[in-house]
């Protein structure tokens, strides 16, 4: 079965966690993206962070926390996507860059706006009582 490796920022503040909207696309994800060859998961995470939100990510924070995989959000049946996910610290003025329309901080209540993996993680971070 084909999968598709991707690294995503884990952001919550006062129980909503940033989400970003890429331009022409109707569902929310959250910040992140595909390893290029060669690269870490934290070399991948300042990578697409930085590009995605002109913020710097602080690697030397970055706690993992947790794997998920699910049904790969507009690709064919079959196809999955694994997502090595991360909480860090930043630094800067997030603010959407490159591919994304915009930010959001979004409740447990938009996740029927977010892709498959990351219902599964709303899930999760719901379950912990750190997303409401």
């Amino acid at each position: 079965m084909p999968e598709i490796d991707k690294v995503a920022w884990i952001r919550i503040e006062d129980g909503r966690i940033l989400s970003t909207r890429s331009r022409g696309r109707d569902v929310w994800y959250l910040p992140g993206g595909k390893r290029e060859a060669g690269e870490t998961d934290l070399a991948t995470l300042v990578r697409e962070i930085a590009e995605e939100l002109a913020v710097a990510v602080l690697p030397e924070s970055a706690v993992p926390v947790g794997v998920f995989t699910a049904q790969a959000h507009g690709h064919g049946a079959g196809t999955l996507v694994r997502m090595t996910c991360y909480a860090a610290d930043y630094r800067g003025t997030l603010r959407p860059a490159s591919e994304i329309a915009e930010l959001a901080w979004l409740g447990y209540a938009d996740r029927d706006r977010v892709s498959p993996v990351d219902q599964l993680i709303f899930d999760h971070f719901h379950a912990l009582g750190t997303l409401r």
